[in-house]
């Protein structure tokens, strides 16, 4: 199992759009994800879930926690890193 603890730097967080587009990218590996928000202490939830996903309320400079278990884990983790450190700003 690889981890991650990563700050959310997109201005809205990950919410609408850009959660849509960190479950697609979570949903190309066949790892098993899952993403917690440290901030506001919430429980795990699957990152292939968009409802989950937004559900955590992972808002901009909040702290995010994420697992990757299973045969892609590491390309997943440092997708979902590459994903959450360089979010175009102008994309919402």
């Amino acid at each position: 199992m690889k981890e991650l603890q990563a700050e959310v730097l997109h201005q809205v967080g990950l919410h609408a759009r850009p959660a849509a587009r960190f479950v697609k990218t979570a949903k190309g590996f066949d790892s098993e994800i899952r993403i917690r928000n440290v901030t506001r202490e919430s429980d795990p939830v699957n990152a292939k879930s968009l409802a989950k996903v937004v559900k955590i309320a992972a808002a901009q400079n909040h702290t995010v926690h994420i697992t990757a278990d299973g045969p892609d884990e590491e390309a997943a983790i440092e997708a979902l890193r590459d994903f959450l450190t360089n979010v175009p700003e102008d994309q919402e």
